[in-house]
């Protein structure tokens, strides 16, 4: 018996096939597929910067948070956990909105230049492929988050930004599911 599909993997199934993009044009990628577009943008002397997260339901704070992100340098890479790693860090159920429409939402940002989906539930592995020349974290992680010995490693700077309590994608949940609830009963 095959396993059901998720409605996460019967949307991205369901995306029309499109013509293959070239590397100018193309700004979604995948860490596990070859790539020297990274290298060649240190080349040109610009200055990368990454980022990292789930990504799980895109809101206000994410793009202040983003906004921040992009003024530490020149080209701004997003990390976004595929759907496998979020499964594993985040929630066994998987995310409610699928990896690639994560991606393609926050290509959708003027901060955003690229988006790499990961399949590890840390941004290590992304730091060593990225080498970017700032890596940035909210605050929650800080200085002493589990990526910070490689960020040292690479020669990169760590910027950590402020995050409001209030807006966060729990609080995000929490207030829908609260306003669902009234509603209901």
């Amino acid at each position: 018996m095959r396993p059901r599909r998720t409605e996460t993997q019967q949307e991205d199934r369901d995306i029309p096939a499109m013509r293959p993009l070239s590397l100018a044009e193309r700004r979604l990628y995948r860490l596990d597929e070859p790539c020297d577009l990274w290298k060649s943008l240190r080349d040109l002397g610009l200055r990368l910067v990454t980022v990292n997260g789930a990504f799980g339901i895109l809101h206000y704070g994410h793009i202040c948070f983003l906004e921040e992100a992009k003024k530490q340098g020149d080209v701004l890479i997003v990390g976004v956990n595929s759907d496998a790693s979020y499964r594993l860090h985040k929630d066994a159920r998987g995310p409610i909105v699928g990896q690639h429409d994560r991606g393609a939402t926050l290509l959708a940002l003027r901060a955003v230049d690229y988006v790499v989906t990961f399949d590890e539930t840390t941004p290590i592995r992304l730091l060593r492929v990225v080498v970017p020349h700032v890596h940035v974290n909210g605050i929650e992680y800080g200085e002493d988050c589990v990526e910070a010995d490689v960020v040292r490693e690479i020669g990169a700077r760590l910027h950590v930004v402020a995050r409001s309590p209030r807006r966060s994608t729990s609080a995000l949940v929490r207030r829908i599911v609260h306003r669902h609830l009234r509603q209901r009963g």
